[in-house]
């Protein structure tokens, strides 16, 4: 298949969930479950139409519930059913969940510190980057092949998750993901598929610029 800009080939939708009050407050979320604002829940509308227009074949999405509640606005104007996979979770990073960015700087400033440098850190005592890209990237990948020929796959799912499936089916070193930079609350990146496996041809796209407020920053 061709993997030209033009978009052809497959392509792999990868949507961040809508805002929600610890992404207000800074506060790292993780695994915890934490529902969307209204204005997330708008977000989510907004961007749903912007996506429809893409007409994707399929949605698979993170089954914690500001994930789930932004796959469900485009189900609701595309017709298609959302596959949930807890595999698409956010990083579990334990003792750091419920705690805001300036509390683990004070808490744990030399993990986090190493964390930026891009070492392979278990925050709060949870899962690597790595861990979090096992799991979840071959869950897209398996949805991506079922895709027919010029397919789209719209995954939603969260920062951290996102920046690492971008990053391992880039073929990227983990050590260099940090170079993707964050989300913004329901902005997406695209993959494309190319001659030589998938390709970013659009990254925190859908809006003009916003802040972004997560757990990857």
């Amino acid at each position: 298949m061709n993997g030209s800009g033009s978009g052809t080939g497959r392509r792999i939708v990868l949507w961040r969930h809508g805002q929600t009050a610890w992404n207000l407050e800074r506060r790292f979320q993780g695994s915890t479950d934490i529902e969307l604002t209204e204005v997330g829940v708008g977000q989510a509308r907004r961007a749903a139409r912007l996506l429809a227009s893409l007409k994707p074949d399929a949605i698979v999405a993170s089954d914690l519930r500001r994930a789930a509640a932004t796959a469900a606005e485009l189900s609701a104007v595309s017709g298609l059913t959302v596959a949930h996979d807890a595999a698409l979770r956010e990083t579990y990073a334990g003792a750091w969940q419920g705690l805001t960015h300036q509390e683990i700087v004070e808490r744990f400033g030399d993990q986090y510190a190493a964390w930026k440098r891009g070492e392979p850190v278990r925050r709060g005592g949870g899962e690597l980057e790595t861990e979090v890209a096992d799991r979840a990237a071959p869950v897209v990948l398996e949805h991506a092949e079922k895709l027919p020929e010029n397919g789209t796959l719209v995954v939603v799912s969260h920062g951290g998750t996102i920046r690492t499936t971008i990053g391992r089916l880039l073929g990227l070193e983990a050590h260099h993901w940090e170079g993707l930079g964050g989300l913004s609350n329901c902005c997406w990146s695209v993959l494309g598929e190319g001659a030589r496996g998938w390709r970013l041809l659009e990254h925190n796209a859908g809006t003009l610029p916003e802040p972004v407020l997560g757990d990857d920053d």
